[in-house]
């Protein structure tokens, strides 16, 4: 029997979530992916509620990964680049707090990481406005509908990448 692998969770809010998870589920070393809620009041919220915009909720993507394979880091930098971190509220054609630019760290060291790579990617020059990024503790993961689950791998469709 082969040992369990050891996994740690990150959540990153980057706007449409269907594009983003797309983009984690092909990094090596991701072994699971999930779309859901997350940071707002409402309990066991639904895609409808949230996008109301009255929730708090960001429309978030939950990675499964392997810290032996993928680092965290290394998922920072495919969170910086899979949106524009610029815009407050907004990715793109979609508009409202849903859209937010927002990492939730789950530890102390996810945390000091998300914000040196914050500071970093704001130094580099590589936008011309200000980040706009929250660094946030993650609260309940609150998973979205099935439909909503792997949706452009479902839809045989394209991808809703910003940037």
């Amino acid at each position: 029997m082969a040992p369990e692998k050891h996994t740690e969770k990150a959540t990153f809010g980057a706007g449409c979530f269907w594009g983003v998870e797309e983009t984690f589920r092909h990094v090596p070393g991701v072994v699971d992916t999930a779309v859901g809620f997350m940071g707002g009041t409402l309990t066991n919220p639904t895609y409808r509620d949230v996008c109301t915009g009255r929730t708090g909720h960001a429309e978030v993507v939950q990675v499964t990964y392997d810290p032996d394979e993928v680092s965290y880091r290394d998922l920072l930098t495919v969170f910086w680049n899979v949106h524009d971190p610029t815009t407050r509220n907004r990715q793109g054609p979609d508009i409202g707090a849903q859209y937010r630019s927002v990492i939730f760290y789950h530890t102390p060291e996810q945390e000091k990481e998300a914000r040196a790579s914050k500071e970093e990617i704001g130094r580099s020059g590589r936008f011309r406005a200000p980040i706009v990024t929250a660094v946030e503790p993650a609260g309940t993961f609150w998973r979205a509908e099935e439909y909503h689950q792997q949706y452009f791998a479902k839809q045989g469709g394209g991808h809703c990448r910003v940037v």
